[in-house]
């Protein structure tokens, strides 16, 4: 819809409003009733307050209208968060902006169906999963672009933007084959960057503990229908360990810069960007216990550009390169004692996709070819020829390219009630040469009272072993480059409720896994034993989902206090699990139970209170160096920030880990304790 079509309902609804003040209160008990209490409220209410009751849940409405109308990427032709028919969860500028977190990585935590497992802080490399899957089993997207990384998942999260770039994020929970093909077996996240209204700028400065600092800015320029903007970041930190011998070995500096561009007319929408990340991080037991001074620098470079024609006929043609370079250390500094291993990844990708806007609904159909292409020195088939790798005297000696072909076919029927979204991708890799293969999807919705709408949904899906997983074969692991592509199918049924002053969803899932990879090892085996990549079986997984938010300001109005509460449960289930002898590193270890809460308060004037806490527990063990195995168990962490929000700057403080937890997301890579930070920022 377009802004000034917006801003004219709004207009047209306010004053229908007015005209009509005792009918909108009738309907406002209605909305904001919550038992006896609530009643009560507003019998009691004077004249005054329950004018002010009125026009807080007419704002909350709006709000709420607005977020309903948010186009997220559930489907090939896009639809917004009212129409699909999936579980997509969105956490918004709003919630973004109040989170005690300094990283994507750190906001995913606060999505309940999200496994965020770090082995370094503020992102420095982080696995992130959804709904029991592993690092490798998603799609991650920046503005509806592939980013995913084909030589490893752990280098998936090594995004190009600050927080404070980010509009929304988006959580598309269970298989998407049919919408992102070969890389969405259980979910996929997209990250939408912020686009400035008006020429603007602002900066940004935190320091804290553990010799933290960051710092960054943003710059937009708007000049009619074109705008262009431009952001950078830096941050560094000692870290919070040491090695045996007193190095560092936690400690990071990352550099992100990133460019965005759109133009906007009447019958053509076109944008494009262009970022970077540049990390270096201490990585002391990341993949081995053994050694505690690993070091690992990870280059990333990513460039696209995107086109959409308007009217009744979309056609939205895509082109995207992004490029990876990984350098990992088993003793920081010290080629001498074993040579460094050296990637480099190229993905190169064209997508076309078309739909029609038609009055039985949206059709889409189009193409997409994506070309991912490795050198390394100890992954691949040996190459033709040798490359040298820049800034040494060594050479990339192996190698793979493979390529990835789709043809995509969806509609979409969107009755006022009702949505049915049903398609079917044909698949082609030139790995293993596999032939076309289907994953059909369909999804539909229901909303049948004012506030409910049920959904149900069959969606199968694929992936792609990565290049680590089938040629990793030095330091303790032994890859089998034969492993089959893993297979997906999912059923989920599911409720939404939705009005101005709740929000609530519940839903059951099944997932059917065939051919699931992961490394596992038999501890039995002593110092002999090594990780392997195997191809589990089958696998099957089920699932409860549940989330409450509830908006005070508008269920109680004369009060300012409690701003709101947002409760969230995720319970999974698998019917495979290990010996107690053996280790599983990804497939097998996963997040049985997991319960988030945030709370976000007005204590006076301009200052706000959030508190996140966090409860899970983990599936799954570690062996400890003395050789003893050890279950993950659960533990529970806090999290708060106190801010001062003025119209033109901010002041604020963080803690992470408020109560000093002990914890573990990985065997023998403890986690931070107590992190604190102040910081500030300003808007010109």
């Amino acid at each position: 819809m377009k802004g000034k079509e917006f801003q004219s309902r709004k207009t047209v609804r306010f004053r229908q409003f007015q005209n009509d003040s005792y009918s909108a209160f009738r309907s406002l008990k209605v909305e904001v009733t919550i038992g006896v209490l609530s009643v009560a409220i507003l019998t009691f209410a004077t004249p005054d307050s329950a004018t002010a009751q009125v026009v807080t849940s007419l704002q909350s409405q709006e709000k709420l209208y607005e977020l309903e109308e948010v186009e997220v990427t559930s489907s090939r032709a896009p639809l917004t968060l009212g129409q699909s028919a999936r579980m997509v969860t969105v956490l918004d500028r709003e919630a973004i902006a109040a989170a005690p977190a300094q990283s994507v990585n750190d906001l995913l935590k606060l999505a309940a169906g999200v496994d965020v497992r770090q082995r370094g802080p503020i992102g420095a490399q982080t696995d992130i999963s959804v709904r029991g899957g592993t690092n490798e089993q998603i799609t991650i997207l920046l503005n509806g672009i592939n980013i995913n990384d084909p030589q490893t998942g752990h280098n998936a999260a090594d995004f190009p933007v600050d927080i404070s770039e980010i509009e929304r994020i988006e959580v598309l929970e269970g298989p998407a084959g049919r919408v992102y093909g070969t890389s969405s077996l259980v979910g996929a996240i997209n990250i939408v960057t912020r686009k400035a209204d008006k020429t603007s700028a602002d900066v940004h400065l935190e320091a804290g503990s553990f010799g933290y600092v960051s710092g960054g800015g943003r710059v937009n320029l708007l000049r009619g229908k074109l705008n262009n903007q431009l952001s950078a970041s830096y941050t560094r930190s000692d870290g919070y360990s040491r090695t045996q011998s007193g190095s560092l070995n936690s400690d990071f500096k990352t550099q992100k810069m990133f460019y965005q561009g759109h133009y906007d007319t009447d019958d053509l929408s076109l944008s494009w960007h262009a970022g970077l990340s540049n990390k270096n991080f201490g990585s002391n037991t990341f993949y081995s216990a053994k050694f505690d001074d690993q070091f690992e620098h990870t280059f990333k470079l990513f460039t696209a550009i995107q086109a959409e024609t308007k009217g009744l006929f979309h056609f939205k043609p895509t082109i995207y390169w992004n490029r990876s370079h990984d350098r990992f250390e088993l003793f920081r500094g010290s080629e001498d004692k074993v040579p460094f291993n050296y990637h480099r990844t190229d993905v190169f990708g064209i997508n076309l996709n078309s739909y029609i806007d038609w009055s039985l609904g949206k059709t889409a159909f189009g193409a997409e070819f994506r070309n991912e292409d490795l050198v390394s020195g100890n992954l691949g088939e040996p190459l033709n020829r040798p490359l040298f790798i820049h800034g040494t005297d060594r050479q990339y000696t192996l190698g793979l390219n493979r390529s990835n072909l789709s043809f995509h076919l969806e509609h979409n029927i969107l009755l006022r009630n009702f949505t049915l979204s049903a398609g079917v991708i044909a698949v082609k890799n030139t790995w293993n040469e596999m032939p076309f293969r289907l994953y059909p999807g369909v999804d539909a919705s229901w909303k049948f009272a004012r506030h409910f709408k049920a959904y149900v949904s069959f969606n199968t899906s694929l992936r792609m072993p990565s290049f680590t997983e089938l040629y990793y074969s030095v330091g303790g692991h032994k890859a089998d480059k034969y492993l089959k592509p893993e297979e997906m199918q999912a059923y989920e049924v599911g409720l939404k409720y939705l009005s101005g002053g709740i929000r609530g969803s519940v839903s059951v899932y099944h997932h059917h896994g065939k051919n699931m990879i992961d490394w596992i090892r038999d501890t039995r085996m002593g110092d002999e034993a090594v990780w392997e990549s195997v191809n589990h079986t089958k696998v099957n997984s089920i699932g409860v989902e549940a989330s409450l938010y509830f908006d005070f300001l508008t269920m109680l109005p004369e009060q300012r206090f409690l701003r709101n509460i947002n409760l969230a449960y995720s319970y999974i289930d698998q019917d495979k699990d290990l010996e107690s002898y053996m280790q599983s590193q990804y497939a097998l270890e996963y997040l049985k139970h997991k319960f988030t809460a945030q709370a976000d308060f007005n204590l006076y004037s301009h200052l706000f209170l959030n508190l996140s806490y966090r409860l899970q527990e983990r599936k799954g063990n570690y062996q400890l160096l003395s050789g003893e195995v050890k279950p993950y168990g659960a533990y529970s962490l806090l999290d708060a920030r106190l801010s001062w929000n003025a119209d033109k700057y901010k002041l604020y403080v963080e803690a992470n880990n408020l109560f000093d937890k002990t914890y573990y997301d990985y065997g023998n890579v403890p986690q931070p304790g107590r992190w604190i930070m102040a910081g500030a920022c300003y808007s010109f």
